[in-house]
């Protein structure tokens, strides 16, 4: 069950920044928005599955 929320929150989160990709034009705030998600699902995986 846990891998399963991880998956979906991970889903969620993906969803979200592609929405926001599109939302915004700058290549700088892009990137910023790119290592956040990737900082949030690293913390997910670290707290939830470890």
């Amino acid at each position: 069950m846990g891998n399963f929320t991880y998956y979906i929150a991970l889903l969620v989160i993906i969803i979200i920044g592609f929405w926001l990709i599109k939302k915004v034009a700058s290549c700088l705030v892009k990137s910023i928005i790119a290592i956040v998600l990737v900082a949030v699902a690293v913390a997910l995986y670290y707290f939830y599955l470890r």
